[in-house]
């Protein structure tokens, strides 16, 4: 019995099981058309995960995984299929901090990297060189052509938060930028601990398999109660989550507590 795809495989490690699988996923996105390229597989493939590759061609996570195993299982890996695929919503970025868009220019490193991933060039150890050579007040600004999601996990083991901006279809530039508090990201307004006595929910996923976390975080939230917190312990930011919580009105905010210690409060919108 075959090993089923799991969310964090890397593309290139699908692939790997059967090249046929490249059908399947041009037929759940067009996005994946960039793989027929040989130069841009060898960098999106070897770096992008299924979970992360979902997000950035904008396919529900789950649905691309069932997708895959069941052309595996099915050995209907060569042909692509007329079944719709769940489009997500593009995941609703932040707007970029007042404070860091004020950073003065000569605290700013800016790597474009655009050119590497067209060739096939790896541009991981470049970015991680610059970022150990940021002066501690220092901001990296990283371009690529595709939302680069993941250097988000790498970079905050190394006490980095981000922010994203989306400049283009193949134009993207995150501002990589030590933070003290590690506070991230949020999805409305900032709200306070949760004190004793709240309704509080605490959820640990952290040696969860991916999409469970996801599905017991909104199996938790339908029972949550208005004026309540669900706290979910992680470790990393659960991307593919935040816009499914602004659909189903929450606000979220994220806040990363170590390298291995993500916690998401959540909590219904205030009127």
């Amino acid at each position: 019995m075959s090993v089923s795809i799991k969310a964090t495989d890397r593309v290139a490690a699908v692939l790997a099981r059967d090249e046929r699988l490249l059908e399947v996923l041009v037929s759940a996105s067009p996005a994946f058309e960039k793989l027929r390229n040989g130069a841009l597989r060898r960098t999106f493939a070897n770096l992008v995960t299924v979970e992360q590759a979902a997000r950035i061609a904008r396919v529900d996570a789950c649905g691309l995984l069932e997708r895959l195993n069941r052309a595996l299982t099915e050995g209907a890996v060569g042909g692509a299929t007329d079944e719709a695929m769940p489009r997500a919503p593009a995941p609703e970025l932040p707007p970029l901090p007042a404070a860091l868009a004020r950073t003065p220019a000569a605290r700013i490193v800016d790597l474009d990297v655009r050119e590497d991933l067209r060739a096939g060039r790896e541009p991981f150890q470049r970015i991680v060189d610059a970022a150990k050579a940021l002066p501690a007040d220092g901001v990296l600004r990283v371009r690529a052509i595709f939302e680069p999601a993941p250097l988000y996990g790498v970079f905050a083991k190394r006490g980095f938060a981000h922010a994203t901006e989306r400049l283009g279809d193949e134009d993207w530039r995150v501002w990589f930028h030590r933070d003290a508090q590690r506070r991230i990201a949020t999805g409305g307004a900032p709200a306070p601990e949760p004190k004793s006595g709240d309704d509080v929910v605490f959820l640990d996923v952290r040696d969860l398999e991916p999409p469970e976390p996801m599905v017991r975080t909104l199996e938790a939230l339908a029972s949550l109660p208005r004026g309540g917190t669900l706290v979910q312990l992680n470790v990393r930011v659960p991307q593919l989550l935040l816009p499914k919580l602004a659909e189903r009105g929450f606000t979220w905010e994220v806040r990363e507590q170590s390298p291995d210690l993500v916690r998401l409060f959540i909590r219904h919108k205030t009127a």
